[in-house]
């Protein structure tokens, strides 16, 4: 992203089912930079709302439910970006 848009190196873009599921994966976020001694610069959105973003500078987060990650369709406004596809880490 950062020779794209040149705010961050990467968005992270994740979908839960409801909104409930966001505020977990919001949770969990926050969790692990926590404890890498990182805090969010800004936090955007509601989890009511059905989305939120985490900006850590350069990684942005942006959660949202299938129903608004659908609507924002954030994939396709930054098609052009590279794509790195991650999958659910192992416990």
């Amino acid at each position: 992203m950062g020779d794209l848009v040149g705010i961050t190196e990467f968005f992270v873009i994740v979908s839960t089912s409801n909104p409930r599921q966001l505020d977990t994966v919001i949770d969990e976020v926050h969790a692990v930079c926590k404890a890498e001694g990182r805090a969010p610069l800004r936090r955007e959105g509601r989890t009511l709302d059905g989305w939120m973003v985490l900006d850590y500078g350069d990684v942005v987060v942006h959660v949202f439910t299938e129903t608004q990650r659908e609507y924002y369709d954030l994939e396709r406004l930054w098609a052009d970006a590279p794509r790195l596809e991650v999958g659910t880490p192992a416990r």
